[in-house]
This record gives structure tokens, C-alpha cells and sequence, in this order.
């Protein structure tokens, strides 16, 4: 499992220096003077879990160890290139950092593909495989260490069975990784998860572990995001669903119409808690609105499911529903409308 830890926003100059990020990367980091010293807001948040794991003495038999955090972050982009949620300046990174050693590297790397594939099926989404090489140019470590980080890597999907390309000299300055790249459903590409291999950083930090012989050692470190940016996957969501999410995904699963406030509001406000206690994200339409125009609504916002509640839904227990694109309205039993979104939501249909 993982451990959830917050690493903070401004770090030292001496710090970025160390990590590399003041020679490599300044040119995208927002810099500021606090009391005479040079800071930073962090455009990564891997120096700041470095400092977390060296606060401790760790042994051989701890390994590994898996932080995790929700990281806001802050990178200056050409202005040109802003686009939306897909290309900010502040966002937040699912990021996660895995301290291992040697003989844990293989499994983790495996453990981590298989985890990305299950969460991009999921969401439906197809994907290739890209393995990013040392720059050209700005890269910290020496060609030996970069050359047996990108080989694991590529064992790692080989040995899983999964087809990768080479992208020459797109890695990140302090190692090789694994870049995601989405398919939506306009055929458009989204570089989204990585997975990079460092062996720079756990150097240039002086990190270590104890081994079984009662030597320091030093752990390899892995960088994941199965999102990237949580702003961009969330567009790319929208723009793959055209907005229409599926049920278990949508924000507003299931809307309830009265059709008349004064009969039947009572009972409309009843199957809503109803709803609400089974887990279900429900809004309910009073307003005063005619019932075609706020019909036509709940399909204008896309919302999976349209409750019509009238006399027969409150005399006899009864749901009357629409489903988003359907114009046909079905009456069913309360019991079997719940057994049937359960089953939708538990299928990701």
C-alpha cells in the first residue's frame, strides 16, 4: 500500500540545486526572495518526498516504500501553448514515489503497468506505450546509470508482454520513463501516466537503506502518475464522452421530476433521500417549470436518469424513468429500478 503524505509548496534554492531543477528546469519554475534567500514554488513534487524518506533510518526489510501524494504544482508555460484544463500552470498530480531495492525493481515496475491498465479500461480509454530516453542535453548522471534504467524499463514491459515504442530524448533530466499516451474517442493522443526509473536523484540526496549485512545502500527510486495531470484527464474525459458520462462516473446520476409540486413533491423528496442513502448522487427538479421543459433539460445536461414522479409512482411505489438518449419512459417497482442501477454501476456499463 501507499502512504499518503503532503510535501510542501516552497522549497530553497539549495534544494532545486541539489535535485538538478535549478540548472535543468528553472526556466519553468516561478522563483521568488524570501528574506534574502532564493526560493522556489515546486514544479515537482519528487524533492520533497526525498526529504520525508531521509528523515528516517531505513532498513532491507522496510523496502518498499510507497508515498503518495496529491501534489499541486506550478510549471511556467509558454503562453501560446495554455489550453484549457489540458495545458496549465497550476495543477495537481496524482503522484506517487517508490523507494526499492534492486531485486524489487522488476515487481514494481510490473505492479505498475498492471495498475495503469486496469484504470485506463475503466475508463475505456485505449493506450500505447512510449519509452522515453536520456536527452540529448540537459540530463544529470552518467551514461552507464541512464543505460541500465531505460534497460529495466524495457524489460519490465517486455517480461509483461506489453508492446512499447522508443521515443528518443524525451526523458525527464534526472532518468528514463514510461509515457502513457491516451486515445480518445476522436482518435486524438494525450500524454498522460508515467512511469520513470531514478537512480540520479537517490544519489545526488545521499539517500540509503540498511542492508542485511548492516551496509548503507542506495534505493532505487520510481516516479509514477497514473493521471499526470488530474485537470487534463478530466478534460480528456469530457472530450471522450462528448460529456455523457456513464453512470457510475457521472456527477449527477439520477434526477427527480415531480410533475406536479403541489401532489407530488412530497413523495419526489422521499425517493431522493431513498436514493441519496444507497449512494447515489441524485438531484431533484421543483422548479416551476413545465415537466417537458425540465425533460428536456435533464437530456440537455446529459443525466443518465430521469425520474418522472407522479400519482401512480407515489400511490404504488412505483419509479418511472428515462434514460439519457432513450425517449421511451419505463415504470418499474422501486426495488427492481435500484437493482438495476446497482447492477449498471457495479458493471461500469
Amino acid at each position: 500500500g501507499y502512504e499518503f503524505v503532503k510535501t510542501p509548496q516552497i522549497l530553497s534554492r539549495e534544494l532545486w540545486e541539489t535535485s538538478g531543477h535549478w540548472l535543468n528546469y528553472r526556466e519553468n519554475m516561478y522563483t521568488t526572495l524570501i528574506d534574502e534567500r532564493d526560493f522556489a514554488i515546486k514544479p515537482m513534487n519528487c524533492p520533497g518526498s526525498i526529504l520525508i524518506y531521509n528523515n528516517g533510518l531505513h532498513s532491507y526489510k522496510d523496502l518498499p516504500i510507497r508515498m503518495a501524494e496529491h501534489g499541486h504544482v506550478h510549471r511556467h508555460e509558454p503562453s501560446g501553448s495554455l489550453n484549457g484544463l489540458f495545458r496549465v500552470r497550476s495543477f495537481t498530480q496524482d503522484d506517487a514515489h517508490i523507494y526499492c531495492r534492486k531485486d524489487q525493481l522488476q515487481s514494481e515496475i510490473k505492479r505498475l503497468l498492471k495498475l495503469y491498465d486496469e484504470v485506463y479500461k475503466t475508463f475505456n480509454l485505449s493506450y500505447h506505450i512510449e519509452l522515453s530516453t536520456r536527452p540529448e542535453k540537459k540530463y544529470i548522471g552518467d551514461l552507464k546509470t541512464w543505460n541500465l534504467s531505460e534497460k529495466a524499463l524495457a524489460k519490465a514491459c517486455i517480461a509483461s508482454g506489453i508492446p512499447f515504442k522508443i521515443n528518443e530524448g524525451d526523458g525527464a533530466f534526472y532518468g528514463p520513463k514510461l509515457d502513457f499516451k491516451l486515445r480518445d474517442s476522436l482518435g486524438r493522443i494525450w500524454q498522460c501516466g508515467t512511469i520513470q526509473l531514478d537512480m540520479n536523484l537517490p544519489e545526488r540526496f545521499d539517500i540509503s537503506y540498511i542492508d542485511a549485512n548492516n551496509q548503507k545502500v542506495r534505493p532505487i527510486m520510481l516516479h509514477r502518475a497514473v493521471f499526470g495531470s488530474i485537470e487534463r484527464f478530466i478534460g480528456i474525459l469530457i472530450e471522450h464522452y462528448a460529456g455523457a458520462f456513464p453512470l457510475w462516473l457521472s456527477p449527477t446520476q439520477i434526477a427527480v421530476l415531480p410533475v406536479n409540486n403541489d401532489a407530488h413533491l412530497k413523495h419526489a423528496k422521499s425517493v431522493v433521500r431513498k436514493l441519496e442513502k444507497q449512494g447515489l448522487r441524485v438531484e431533484l427538479d421543483d422548479s416551476n417549470e413545465k415537466l417537458g421543459y425540465r425533460l428536456r433539460n435533464s437530456q440537455i445536461n446529459k443525466i443518465p436518469y430521469t425520474l418522472v414522479i407522479g400519482d401512480k409512482e407515489r400511490n404504488d411505489n412505483l419509479v418511472t424513468y428515462r434514460k439519457f438518449g432513450d425517449k421511451a419512459q419505463i415504470t418499474v417497482p422501486y426495488r427492481e429500478f435500484i437493482a438495476l442501477i446497482k447492477r449498471e454501476i457495479r458493471d461500469k456499463a
